[in-house]
């Protein structure tokens, strides 16, 4: 990729929009779109619709649409590129820096640039046999390494997405599309579906079915996660709503070791206790101190923020992020 240094001015030339290009991010939301158009209308166009060399727009689509609606003028600026992988490549890479991509979508991006990436594979390894070298079943390998790379994910999850796209029902990927499932999930439930040997004309409806039931596993662990959280806080207050109610005097604590039946073999188990409640909570008091209260817990019209209950989802889905770590340490399918 090479900055040309070549630009035309909108009243100049006019660029051509390629479904292959416009449509391999996913859209931005209905907020993202206002918020560009209401800083263009403001601020002008100022950065530049990037081209490549016959004038296809590479980056910058939203920005041409929202000038062309308006009558604002642009700035072209064309871009060399090896080819239309590399030019995919590139935009992807600029505008991974802007948009927090989750996994899901991380791979569905993959599955577009899957054709070009396996098909410089085969050319590689075409390349490979002319000096002899007899053909191996590396090249799926290599295809999955270069996908995951240009994405920017684990080997192991693009492995999954692959085998999603050549093999899952229609329901799972719809349901990977919607965000109700993970690349983790729905590649265990593909697999389950094959294990299971489903008659062909039945294996949508039983897809649905697995979907369906994956759906409300993950709300019912939510759920779990939210009540584990309220009992914990419930812990917390009611332990030191207790301890502020104590007095260590010596007539107290002689009243309690009466009253509770504690034996003398056992008092010195109770220094341990006593010790080790003290140290948590000279630990729950450096937590507040030194983290808690340092942060910006308040909205900016000075309102408590709400504390968001994270769920496996698409954000952030723990199977995937497992599956990230496994590639790391080297760990693999």
């Amino acid at each position: 990729m090479k900055n040309t240094g070549i630009e035309y001015q909108s009243h100049e030339q006019t660029p051509t929009i390629l479904s292959s290009f416009s449509e391999l991010l996913p859209p931005l939301t209905d907020e993202q779109l206002s918020l560009m158009e209401e800083d263009i209308l403001k601020n002008g166009c100022y950065a530049p619709i990037i081209v490549n060399e016959d004038l296809v727009i590479v980056d910058g689509h939203n920005r041409y649409s929202i000038c062309e609606k308006h009558g604002l003028p642009y700035r072209l600026a064309v871009f060399s590129f090896e080819d239309d992988l590399e030019a995919k490549q590139w935009a992807l890479d600029t505008q991974k820096s802007r948009r927090n991509l989750t996994i899901n979508e991380l791979c569905k991006i993959a599955m577009k640039l899957r054709p070009e990436i396996e098909a410089k594979a085969k050319e590689n390894q075409g390349e490979r046999t002319d000096i002899l070298t007899p053909v191996s079943k590396s090249s799926p390998v290599d295809t999955r390494k270069e996908l995951a790379k240009a994405v920017g994910v684990g080997e192991v999850t693009m492995g999954r997405a692959m085998k999603i796209e050549d093999d899952a029902p229609q329901a799972i990927k719809d349901a990977l599309d919607s965000g109700d499932l993970s690349i983790a999930q729905g590649y265990n439930l593909t697999r389950e579906l094959e294990d299971m040997d489903i008659p062909e004309d039945e294996q949508e409806a039983a897809a649905m079915e697995a979907v369906e039931r994956e759906i409300i596993r993950k709300q019912e662990n939510k759920k779990r996660k939210v009540d584990e959280k309220t009992r914990i806080a419930k812990l917390f207050c009611a332990a030191f709503e207790s301890s502020v109610l104590l007095k260590p005097t010596v007539e107290n604590v002689e009243t309690w070791i009466e009253r509770s039946g504690i034996l003398p073999h056992q008092l010195e188990g109770m220094v341990r206790d006593a010790e080790e409640i003290a140290e948590s909570y000279l630990q729950i008091a450096e937590i507040i101190k030194n983290t808690i209260k340092n942060r910006d817990r308040r909205n900016e019209d000075g309102s408590e923020k709400e504390e968001q209950v994270s769920d496996s989802g698409e954000n952030g889905d723990i199977d995937d992020l497992a599956e990230e770590l496994s590639d790391i340490i080297g760990e693999d399918d």
